[in-house]
């Protein structure tokens, strides 16, 4: 999708429609842009530019406060569109289709006039501010690369037929996968370009990468189609940048009590348990980093983890005395599936089940479910919501 964000906000407000739009982390004027119009684009804004410096680039941009949860819900109304006319194989991102090809459709001509159908069908069903740039490829990465090729509602396509040629005035790094690390293991390899890097013997890439994925990116960079592999999901956790109002002590707490709910009930919702509780802290300060983590049984208790937040922010100031806390983040460590986990002698587990205070925890879920988030808390807490929680 092109500059999805500003593009729902444009489409929802039609008066935002042709002029320069920018998408803010947080309300107000601090921090930076986690989206641009193409209008606010043409001045030379961009995507994760503070606002400071796109207000002097643009002086006429529009803010717009983030609100991920209706971006999802235009990324679920545009997936039933993809899917009724193709195999919708994964949802990548927010902004982000992969579509699996068969048949006839495998074929670039076919494929391009399904792209086709498929841009006037979110344009008549949706509007004509939600366009996509698609690329077709033979393989998942040289698809999202060609996407990337013309902006905005491009059609471009890569295969071994057109590899690396198409690709060799483009710099190594503006490949997705070769961030600044990988960059510099390529370069002392003596790989500059694209066309060098296509070129490689897949076992000399594993050698530069130090890892398999070294072979894996250049065997799908020559065309090879290997799937992408499936993700294991290994903790839960909530950060957050505090707005100026949320950086005393006091108020950055009870925003931390918030967050431990949220990552706890996101834990049961799942079926996990965590046996490792951290909080990390930043303070406006030159040693304003702290972090500290407890172990504990497996749980999946939201008032138990309540109790290991509050263990670590005494410490915590006992051994800072903070004036002012600018972010911070709580992180549920170490999960084990609730049907995994072993009875416990001393405590009051069974083996695989819920004990009481956890099955009290889903009853909370299941009424804030129902008549909406924070109809019943854990006593008092600071909502801080944010990029993710907003819409």
């Amino acid at each position: 999708m092109n500059s999805f964000f500003a593009s729902v906000e444009q489409h929802e407000e039609p008066a935002l429609r042709g002029k320069p739009v920018g998408i803010t982390a947080m309300e107000g004027d601090v921090g930076c842009l986690v989206a641009a119009s193409y209008e606010a684009k043409d001045f030379g804004v961009k995507t994760t530019m503070s606002i400071k410096d796109a207000k002097r680039l643009c002086p006429h941009i529009i803010l717009r406060p983030s609100r991920h949860r209706l971006y999802v819900r235009y990324n679920q109304r545009i997936a039933v569109i993809l899917d009724r006319f193709a195999e919708l194989e994964r949802v990548r991102s927010v902004d982000e289709f992969q579509i699996a090809l068969g048949g006839t459709t495998s074929l670039l001509l076919p494929a391009s006039d399904l792209v086709r159908t498929m841009k006037r069908a979110v344009k008549d069903e949706i509007g004509s501010n939600l366009r996509f740039s698609a690329g077709i490829g033979s393989n998942h990465l040289l698809a999202k690369i060609a996407g990337k090729l013309e902006k905005p509602d491009g059609l471009q396509w890569l295969s071994p037929d057109n590899m690396p040629d198409r690709l060799a005035d483009i710099p190594l790094d503006d490949l997705p996968g070769i961030a600044r690390g990988v960059l510099a293991k390529l370069n002392f390899a003596g790989v500059y370009d694209i066309p060098t890097l296509y070129r490689l013997d897949p076992k000399h890439a594993r050698a530069i990468w130090g890892s398999i994925e070294g072979e894996r990116y250049v065997r799908l960079m020559q065309g090879e189609n290997i799937p992408l592999g499936q993700t294991t999901r290994g903790s839960y956790g909530n950060s957050k940048v505090l707005a100026l109002e949320n950086r005393t002590v006091k108020n950055a707490y009870m925003v931390s009590r918030w967050l431990v709910e949220k990552s706890v009930a996101r834990l049961r919702r799942d079926e996990y348990t965590a046996s490792q509780f951290s909080l990390f802290v930043s303070l406006q300060r030159p040693d304003g980093r702290w972090s500290r983590n407890i172990k504990t049984h497996h749980s999946q208790d939201t008032a138990h983890f309540l109790d290991l937040n509050r263990q670590l922010w005494r410490m915590m100031y006992d051994q800072k005395h903070p004036y002012l806390i600018s972010s911070m983040g709580v992180h549920l460590g170490n999960i084990l599936p609730l049907s995994k986990r072993p009875a416990e002698m001393l405590l009051p587990f069974e083996m695989a089940k819920q004990n009481k205070r956890e099955q009290l925890a889903k009853t909370i879920d299941t009424l804030n479910r129902r008549f909406g988030d924070r109809t019943v808390t854990y006593g008092v807490n600071k909502a801080h919501y944010g990029f993710f929680d907003r819409g």
